[in-house]
């Protein structure tokens, strides 16, 4: 790390009374993970001196190749405002090297910093803002989590109907001290259910601020008494949780999605861009939407993606393109769920649009009624497919795509392959409760 950063954050941890540093990183699964460190340490993390054992991380190494540095990025480190003011902690986000000093192959940071660096060499630059909608649920007599929602809300519904308020609030303004740039929040369509949406950025710093999103918004529910869940569908017969992500590619500082001469404002870029979405969403949907639980959203009926077509305003399409034109041309891929890990989620949709915008995929026409209305010979014959139905599913695709293997690297590949399979058998021999209530008195 340059002197200049590192004296900047030693100045900022004295200035705050920083006592302990969390040095955050992120495993396959998109689990956040954190080795606290005393502030007498700093120096030596921030010269990437301190060493972690690899092989206790999933999808990270083997024991015997087990000793790995966390190397931080200046640009991360920001002091909790929910710590105490006295001994407060501050965090940053590392990347992960191997003991010869390299980058490692299995890190989700490193690897989406491999495909925006693909992206560069075409000369773009990919821009996301995130749609992250997430459940708050109250907590047992012993403190664990239920189901039980807190409120009986709806939609954009207020105080005194949604009891959630306070907490979203406390959220809102904490996001906002650590530098976040929060557009809106409102309670979303089913009891218990928020989303707060922040600003765009470039793809890389907003992959860091949904993982800081998702401790934020845990650490304040549990402040407030509640557990806040990102589990896609929590609750059998109402709305999950997606997330949304719109994204746009820039040259220069320029949007190229957007096209004044075209009556719809859209360049040959964005539809090359939604043709690569297309031809690949089914299998990259096993990393936009990695769980089992994710393909239980993915039905029709809760206003969740399931067929792949485009659409300026068609909210039942894979893709929406939003009405705004100029700097503001984008395009919005629906089927995101907030269980992913977003580091290796923008990897395989940018890496599926780029392939796209280099081989000319042109898309389909648009899809402007509603498909969930649509029977399967009307859909046959707009040529519209569905998603994946469930995870093993969505995994065969993945299998079979060489376009998105090689987003995710093929270290990344083979270990998220083995634990969703793993995940997937483990499924398939549990036998569940409904089968009990559907099966047991019957035969």
């Amino acid at each position: 790390m340059e002197e200049h950063h590192k004296a900047e954050i030693m100045e900022r941890v004295k200035e705050k009374g920083v006592r302990f540093i969390r040095l955050q990183f992120t495993d396959v699964l998109g689990i956040l993970k954190n080795v606290a460190i005393p502030v007498s340490q700093l120096e030596k993390a921030l010269d990437g001196e301190l060493m972690f054992d690899g092989s206790s991380i999933a999808g990270f190494v083997g024991i015997e190749e087990s000793d790995m540095y966390l190397v931080p990025d200046p640009d991360t480190f920001v002091v909790f405002p929910w710590r105490p003011t006295v001994g407060a902690v501050a965090r940053l986000i590392c990347d992960v090297y191997t003991k010869d000093r390299k980058p490692f192959v299995g890190c989700p940071r490193y690897n989406l910093k491999r495909v925006l660096k693909e992206a560069e060499m075409m000369g773009y630059t990919m821009y996301v803002g995130p749609e992250v909608e997430f459940f708050l649920f109250l907590l047992d007599d012993q403190g664990r989590p239920t189901v039980r929602t807190h409120d009986e809300a709806t939609y954009f519904d207020l105080a005194p109907t949604d009891r959630g308020e306070d907490a979203r609030r406390d959220m809102v303004m904490t996001l906002e001290d650590m530098g976040f740039e929060v557009e809106a929040s409102h309670h979303e369509v089913a009891p218990g259910q928020h989303e707060i949406d922040f600003k765009y950025d470039d793809a890389l710093k907003i992959a860091d601020a949904i993982m800081t999103f998702k401790l934020v918004v845990h650490s304040i529910a549990q402040r407030h008494g509640l557990h806040a869940s990102f589990m896609p569908k929590p609750i059998y017969g109402r709305n999950g949780s997606g997330m949304h992500t719109h994204q746009s590619l820039a040259r220069n500082g320029q949007n190229v999605f957007f096209d004044p001469a075209r009556p719809d404002g859209l360049s040959d870029t964005a539809r090359y861009y939604i043709g690569g979405i297309l031809k690949h969403a089914r299998a990259f949907s096993a990393v936009t939407n990695p769980t089992v639980n994710s393909y239980k959203r993915l039905v029709p009926g809760f206003e969740a993606p399931v067929y792949m077509a485009w659409s300026e305003a068609n909210r039942s399409c894979l893709i929406r393109v939003p009405a705004k034109r100029g700097s503001s041309t984008r395009i919005e891929v629906r089927n995101p769920d907030p269980a992913c890990n977003p580091y290796l989620a923008l990897a395989v949709m940018l890496k599926a649009g780029l392939d796209g915008v280099m081989n000319r995929i042109s898309p389909p026409e648009p899809v402007d009624q509603n498909i969930y209305h649509m029977s399967e010979e009307e859909r046959a014959s707009l040529g519209v497919e569905s998603l994946p139905a469930n995870l093993a599913e969505a995994l065969e695709e993945l299998k079979m795509n060489q376009v998105i293997r090689d987003a995710m690297g093929e270290h990344i590949y083979e270990q998220f392959m083995k634990v969703k399979l793993d995940e997937w058998n483990r499924y398939q021999r549990f036998v569940h409760p409904w089968e009990l209530d559907e099966y047991l008195a019957l035969f």
